[in-house]
């Protein structure tokens, strides 16, 4: 056993900072620490979010909402996480957990809150009749693998990318665990997309757009310190296949830059303009995408 091993202690009350990229946010208690009113807009839904994975799913869905032609209107409001805007009062007030992705749907007689991603996209499906089946077996697929991501996502994120990128300092152990996990995840999708064209079967859902942030991020080598090579990605040919094919969907071109440095706020379609004028649209911009 080596000389540096750690051994817990009988009750743990190391409450301070223990280093890595997100050190200064990190806390063991929940609630707002400052007081902040969140701005609103003008449509029906208020999103408050960032351009991360988790945050990419709900633009990812307004876009394609707003695409099929329903009135699903939003304005999406940046919340830098790395300063903190996440416990303001009023984001808080919205989302008790403190992350993002938060929504205000203000489309009835009082507005209502809806937070964490997975609730956001069916909450969304649900409203508009879209990305959903309505009856099983086909609606119980679907929910099946959105769950699956919502379960998988913390080893990718919390595990596999802090102890890979973020952590003070590189353990094996940590690393090899979470390592195998995430692979064991892509594995997982690899089989199932070898099956069928989407995760949830021949047609697209919201499974897909729950999954496809996380999942392309590595995959385009991107997240994590070009994570793809070290995790061998080339190993997953009908992930690669599925996240080509939603790559090249307009809607998700559009969602996945929205609360990221090439579009900080999103307030109409006209705020695409600049953006598509100068190519952003037509390229993979995944850099603010490793939340």
């Amino acid at each position: 056993m080596a000389d540096d091993t750690y051994t817990p202690p009988k009750v743990w009350t190391n409450d301070t900072e223990n280093g890595g990229a997100f050190a200064s946010i990190n806390r063991p208690t929940a609630g707002a620490r400052h007081e902040k009113d969140l701005p609103v807009g003008e449509h029906p839904f208020q999103l408050y979010s960032l351009g991360t994975p988790n945050g990419q799913k709900v633009t990812i869905m307004f876009e394609e909402l707003l695409a099929a032609g329903h009135p699903a209107e939003y304005d999406a409001w940046i919340v830098n996480i790395r300063d903190g805007d996440q416990f303001g009062s009023g984001f808080t007030a919205l989302n008790p957990n403190g992350k993002i992705p938060a929504l205000e749907d203000r489309t009835g007689p009082a507005p209502f809150r809806v937070f964490e991603s997975g609730a956001i996209l069916l909450h969304l499906a649900e409203k508009f009749d879209f990305l959903l089946p309505r009856e099983n077996p086909a609606r119980a697929e679907v929910l099946s693998w959105l769950m699956w991501q919502m379960g998988t996502a913390p080893f990718i994120g919390g595990g596999f990318g802090h102890f890979y990128a973020y952590a003070p300092a590189k353990f094996e152990y940590p690393i090899n665990r979470y390592t195998m996990e995430t692979k064991r995840i892509f594995s997982v999708a690899d089989l199932r997309l070898g099956e069928t064209e989407f995760l949830a079967g021949n047609d697209y859902s919201i499974a897909d757009i729950a999954s496809y942030g996380w999942l392309s991020a590595i995959m385009h080598g991107d997240a994590y310190n070009d994570a793809a090579t070290f995790l061998s990605i080339h190993e997953y040919p009908n992930v690669e296949r599925w996240v080509r094919a939603i790559d090249d969907r307009p809607a998700v071109r559009r969602g996945r830059i929205v609360n990221t440095a090439a579009m900080r706020e999103r307030h109409s379609a006209a705020d695409f303009d600049a953006v598509e004028d100068q190519g952003v649209l037509e390229r993979v911009e995944w850099k603010s995408a490793s939340g």
